[in-house]
C-alpha cells in the first residue's frame, strides 16, 4: 500500500501555472522561428551577394565574345585576346577567374581546356544570350558565366565562351550580410523576452487583484463581486461566481430558516415532555393523573420523534438524491409493499385503503432512480392521506393509490386520492413548504411530509400536483397528490 502511493505522488500531475502556459505559447513559436529566419537570410544574403559578382562575370563574357571572328581560308572561328586583357581578367587578389572559348566545330581555341561544359540538353537560345550557372573546377565550387555565339559558318554549332570564378568573395560578402543581419538580434532577442514577460505580468494584473479582493472578504460576505472593474475575458469568471454567490445566500437563507423553523416545532413537544414530567412529580398526584401524564409524554415523544425522522428524510432528499446509488425501480411493486406497510394504520382508522392502476408487469412502469427516497415519496404521500382523511362509521374514509402509464406521451404517472376535507387552491402551493400546515384541519403533524415528497420528486426529474379529488362535492371535495415521471426514451 504505501509503495501504491509512492507512485501515485509521483505521477500526481502538478498545477497548471496560466502565466507560464501564456509565456510558453508566445516565446516557443519565438525560438523556433528564429533559426528558420537564420536559413532564410542566409538564402537571401547568397542571392544578394552572387548579383553584383554576376554582374561582372556577365561583362567579361560578353568582351570576350566581341573577341570571336571568322576568318582563314577554312572558315574557322578565331580568338585573338590582348595581352593587357587577359592580366586585367586574371588580377583578382581573392577569387581564381578561369575562361575558355571553343570554337564552331568544338575545338579548343583558349582558356583552361578543364574547364567544364555546359549541360548537353540545354538549348543554344539566342546568340550573345549571357546564363549563369553553378559548376565546380579542380575541386573547388565556382560560378560560371557562358554565352553562346552564332558565326554562320555553314551551319556548324555556334561558338562557346565561358567565364568561371570561385566564389570566395561571395561567401565573404554574404557572411558581412548575415553579421550585420543577425548580429542586432541577439540583442533584440532577450529584449522581446524581457518585454513579453512584462506584458503579461501587466496583463494578468487583473485577476492578482481580483483574487486579493476576494480574499480581502469576510467569511460572511456573499455580496457580488464587480464584473465592471475586469477585462473582459475575465467577466464571464465573475459572473459565474456571483450565480454561485447568490445560489449560496439562498442556500444558507433557507438552511437558516429550515433550522429555526425546526428549533420552533420540536419546542412544542419538547416543553409538553417538560411540562407532562412536572406534573407527574408533583406531590399529591393521583394514579389516574399519573397515567395521563405518562400517556401525554408517550404522545409528545411520538410526536417529537416523527418530526426528527422526517427532518432527516427531508436534509436526506435536499442533500443526498444526487449521490446516492440509482436502479431500476417498479412504482408498482414499490407501491404495493408501501400499502402493505400502512395497512395497519388505516385499518385503526377506519379507512378504506386500496389501489388501482397498472400492473408490476405493464411496460413503462420501471423509473430510473433510489429506492430509498422514491419508496419514501410514496410512503408519505399516502400517510399524508391517512393522517388528513376522516372517517366515521357513517361516512368511512377512503385512499386509493394508483399507477398509471400513458405510452403516447412517455409519462407515467402516480396518484394518491383521497375523499377528505380537500386542500383550497389558495393553500396548494403552501403546502409545499416546510412545516407549513392547511388551516382548519385540528390534526396534528410536523408540515414535512410534502415538502419531502417534492425534494424527492425533483431529486428525480418528476413534477409534484396537488387537485381536488371530487369536484361535485362541496362538504368532502377530496385531495388528488400526482406524480409525473418521464419516461426513458
Amino acid at each position: 500500500m504505501k509503495s501504491r502511493g509512492w507512485n501515485a505522488g509521483i505521477f500526481r500531475r502538478e498545477q497548471r501555472s496560466l502565466f507560464g502556459e501564456i509565456l510558453d505559447w508566445m516565446l516557443t513559436p519565438l525560438l523556433l522561428l528564429w533559426p528558420i529566419s537564420l536559413a532564410l537570410t542566409w538564402l537571401v544574403a547568397q542571392n544578394l551577394a552572387n548579383k553584383p559578382f554576376d554582374r561582372a562575370l556577365v561583362y567579361n563574357v560578353q568582351a570576350l565574345a566581341q573577341q570571336v571572328r571568322v576568318g582563314g581560308p577554312d572558315q574557322r572561328a578565331q580568338f585573338n585576346l590582348p595581352q593587357p586583357a587577359s592580366e586585367i581578367l586574371r588580377a583578382d587578389e581573392t577569387d581564381l577567374v578561369y575562361y575558355q572559348v571553343k570554337g564552331t566545330r568544338g575545338e579548343f581555341l583558349s582558356g583552361e581546356r578543364d574547364l567544364p561544359d555546359p549541360p548537353t540538353d540545354e538549348d543554344k537560345g539566342n546568340s550573345y544570350e549571357v546564363r549563369i550557372r553553378d559548376d565546380e573546377m579542380r575541386g573547388m565550387e565556382v560560378r560560371v558565366a557562358y554565352t553562346w555565339i552564332r558565326l554562320d559558318t555553314n551551319g556548324y554549332r555556334p561558338a562557346l565562351v565561358q567565364v568561371a570564378e570561385t566564389r570566395e568573395k561571395r561567401s565573404v560578402l554574404a557572411a558581412e550580410i548575415i553579421k550585420g543581419v543577425m548580429l542586432p538580434q541577439f540583442a533584440i532577442l532577450p529584449l522581446a523576452v524581457l518585454l513579453v514577460w512584462l506584458a503579461l505580468v501587466r496583463g494578468i494584473a487583473p485577476l492578482s487583484q481580483l483574487e486579493e479582493r476576494i480574499r480581502a472578504r469576510k467569511s460572511d460576505d456573499l455580496s457580488p463581486l464587480d464584473d465592471k472593474a475586469v477585462p473582459m475575458e475575465v467577466a464571464p469568471l465573475v459572473s459565474s461566481v456571483n450565480d454561485l454567490l447568490d445560489r449560496l445566500k439562498d442556500s444558507i437563507s433557507t438552511q437558516k430558516r429550515f433550522l429555526a423553523d425546526a428549533a420552533h416545532q420540536l419546542k412544542t413537544p419538547l416543553a409538553g415532555l417538560r411540562m407532562q414530567a412536572d406534573l407527574a412529580q408533583r406531590s399529591g398526584a393521583s394514579e389516574d393523573e399519573l397515567k395521563r401524564s405518562l400517556q401525554q409524554i408517550g404522545r409528545a415523544s411520538v410526536q417529537a420523534t416523527h418530526t426528527v425522522n422526517q427532518l432527516l428524510a427531508l436534509a436526506r432528499a435536499e442533500g443526498g438524491g444526487g449521490s446516492l446509488p440509482q436502479q431500476q425501480c417498479n412504482m408498482v411493486t414499490m407501491a404495493s409493499e408501501v400499502l402493505l406497510d400502512c395497512f395497519a394504520r388505516a385499518s385503526d382508522k377506519g379507512i378504506d385503503l386500496g389501489y388501482d392502476g397498472a400492473e408490476a408487469d405493464v411496460p413503462g412502469v420501471v423509473v430510473q432512480g433510489n429506492p430509498t427516497l422514491l419508496k419514501e415519496m410514496v410512503r408519505n404521500l399516502v400517510e399524508n392521506a391517512i393522517h388528513y382523511t376522516p372517517s366515521t362509521p357513517e361516512r368511512p374514509g377512503v385512499v386509493t393509490l394508483r399507477v398509471l402509464v400513458d405510452p403516447y406521451s412517455k409519462v407515467l404517472v402516480m396518484q394518491v386520492e383521497d375523499n377528505g376535507p380537500g386542500i383550497p387552491p389558495a393553500e396548494r402551493d403552501l403546502v409545499f413548504q416546510p412545516f407549513y400546515r392547511a388551516l382548519g384541519t385540528n390534526v396534528d403533524g410536523s408540515g414535512l411530509g410534502l415538502p419531502i415528497v417534492r425534494e424527492i420528486a425533483q431529486r428525480h426529474g418528476a413534477t409534484v400536483t396537488v387537485d381536488t379529488a371530487h369536484p361535485g362535492q362541496q362538504a368532502w371535495p377530496g385531495a388528488c397528490f400526482t406524480v409525473r415521471f418521464g419516461l426513458p426514451t
